[in-house]
């Protein structure tokens, strides 16, 4: 009777166990990620950034307006890295009316203070643009600095060239003035001839 009740509470388990482990989660090997292609995205990322500039150069201006205009509002709705950096290359590529490079300089040193923010080749990109503009608005600033000395060399040799008429006329006013002076010396001296002159005698 004894072994009997055994092998019935040993098969209830067996059988307990067994419904529990049709509940009970299995452990099964993780399910594997898809890999990513880091080179893939970083490319596709850069010739996004690229398309955007050769667009803007060569679009037409109402075309350079929407790219601008739409760069401008993803800025300004939300400044994320990657934002900040492709307005300020939309803001550095020339021949457009937004070309800003003072700003565009401005928006990618901000970029580049925290550089873990961005991908590694927008970082390349970055810096690459920044020392670019840092050399464009060097001679931005040396061609106004010689417009503006040119610009002063040549007021200077204007007011040269006033002042010395001046003095010209001056001068010819001064000798006009001294002939007029000598003329009227003369005639009064003529008209005092013949003021003294003896009524009976004449000339």
């Amino acid at each position: 009777m004894r072994p009997r009740l055994t092998i019935v509470l040993v098969a209830n388990a067996a059988a307990l166990l067994l419904g529990c482990a049709g509940v009970l989660p299995v452990n099964r090997p993780p399910k594997e990620l898809p890999s990513i292609d880091r080179n893939s995205t970083e490319t596709t990322v850069i010739a996004s950034y690229l398309d955007t500039c050769l667009r803007l150069a060569r679009g037409t201006p109402a075309e350079q307006a929407e790219i601008l205009a739409t760069a401008n509002n993803d800025y300004s709705a939300a400044p994320t890295p990657s934002r900040v950096l492709r307005y300020a290359m939309v803001l550095s590529t020339p021949g457009h009316a937004g070309f800003d490079p003072v700003v565009a300089q401005r928006l990618l040193h901000e970029v580049l203070a925290s550089p873990e923010t961005l991908l590694p080749v927008e970082r390349a990109l970055a810096f690459l643009r920044q020392q670019s503009l840092q050399a464009d608005v060097r001679r931005l600033q040396t061609g106004a600095e010689r417009t503006a000395n040119d610009r002063i060399a040549q007021l200077t040799r204007r007011l040269t060239t006033e002042s010395e008429e001046n003095n010209r006329l001056k001068k010819a006013l001064a000798d006009a003035q001294a002939k007029l002076d000598a003329i009227a010396n003369i005639e009064r001296s003529s008209n005092n001839g013949r003021a003294t002159q003896p009524e009976g005698r004449k000339p």
